[in-house]
């Protein structure tokens, strides 16, 4: 199974699906053209629009790459911690001259459309964020030719993607930027998060599926690292943000090598669910009071997010971040590529000249 995987990309690397207009057909086609799998992703998209970009990346590659489902939520009862919430954002509104958006924007993210579509037209690999689908709909996919993975932040989130059916799981360290993609989201477990060495071992003595590592890598020694711990891959994210085919702003893609932006965190202040972000103004000042409310704060944060992008203010934008930005390259994606691969191999024969791990 391992190989049914990493046999459809030469290079072990696989560009992490970064919602919010950043993997976009470009980006993911670079990738897979140089030799890693690239995503796209559909979280945040209209089950057309996720369609459209699939039909997009199809015309710039003819090489495998995936796409990235967001499974739907729970619903959330303390509709109270919401209100209160809002009335705090109340300046930030103001400022940004925009309306709060509406928490109850909807739960699902289109999950059941895009599923359809992807069954309809099948994609090599498909991962999903957020939780576990059901064994049939692994196995539907299975059918239609579709590789599936799953995030797990635990040893016991994995066992669930195993028993579930997934062909592999991504073990995302504490580490990667972006959303944590816990199972089920508990405030009680905030700051909880496992390092990614650690949390690959303890995966890959929980499960017999292959296991691709996620979290704070932008080098390949550090490839070779979770390669040698039991990985078949590793997952970037922050590495490709920077990137010439990137969707992120430009402003965004400043900030991960920009002193001002000294470190990241865990933080509920945009989403209402643990992402990893520079820490800027609105981090800082709204971090400490949002609720474990997805996706409600991220609909009511959405306008001031578009607002402060719009204005290139990124003291009031999502700058998701893993903990090595500061090693991001402003290359272009394929160039990338190259570089990691040629980094991996590097690490990988002063290993063997050393004679190995003692």
């Amino acid at each position: 199974m391992s190989s049914a995987l990493t046999d459809l990309f030469p290079h072990p690397i696989v560009q992490a699906p970064m919602a919010g207009g950043v993997s976009v057909p470009q980006l993911a086609a670079a990738v897979s053209e140089a030799g890693g799998l690239g995503f796209l992703a559909a979280g945040y998209k209209t089950a057309d629009g996720m369609y459209q970009e699939i039909k997009q990346l199809r015309g710039l590659t003819g090489r495998p790459f995936g796409v990235n489902v967001f499974m739907p939520q729970p619903e959330y009862a303390e509709s109270g911690a919401v209100e209160v919430y809002a009335h705090q954002l109340a300046g930030e509104a103001a400022w940004y001259e925009t309306e709060l958006g509406d928490p109850d924007s909807g739960r699902d993210d289109g999950y059941e459309a895009k599923l359809a579509v992807l069954l309809d037209n099948p994609v090599p690999v498909v991962s999903f964020h957020f939780g576990v689908p059901s064994r049939e709909v692994f196995d539907k996919l299975r059918r239609a030719g579709t590789l599936t993975l799953v995030t797990a932040t635990t040893a016991e989130e994995a066992r669930a993607v195993e028993q579930a059916g997934a062909d592999a799981v991504i073990a995302q360290g504490v580490e990667a930027g972006g959303h944590q993609g816990t199972h089920r989201d508990l405030a009680e477990n905030d700051g909880s998060g496992i390092g990614l060495l650690s949390l690959v071992a303890q995966i890959r003595e929980a499960v017999g599926i292959p296991v691709v590592a996620a979290g704070g890598i932008m080098r390949g020694g550090q490839i070779a690292a979770v390669l040698a711990a039991g990985a078949s891959a590793a997952q970037l994210g922050t590495a490709f943000l920077a990137t010439s085919e990137s969707g992120a702003q430009a402003v965004h893609k400043q900030a991960l090598t920009n002193p001002l932006f000294a470190r990241t965190e865990l933080t509920r202040a945009f989403s209402g669910r643990p992402a990893r972000g520079l820490v800027n103004r609105f981090l800082r000042e709204h971090g400490p009071y949002a609720p474990a409310a997805y996706p409600e704060i991220h609909h009511l944060t959405s306008p001031l997010r578009k607002a402060a992008a719009k204005a290139g203010d990124a003291q009031g934008m999502a700058l998701w971040a893993g903990q090595g930005h500061r090693l991001a390259r402003e290359l272009p994606a394929g160039e990338l590529v190259a570089v990691l691969a040629a980094e991996l191999d590097a690490a990988r024969t002063a290993l063997s000249a050393k004679g190995g791990p003692r």
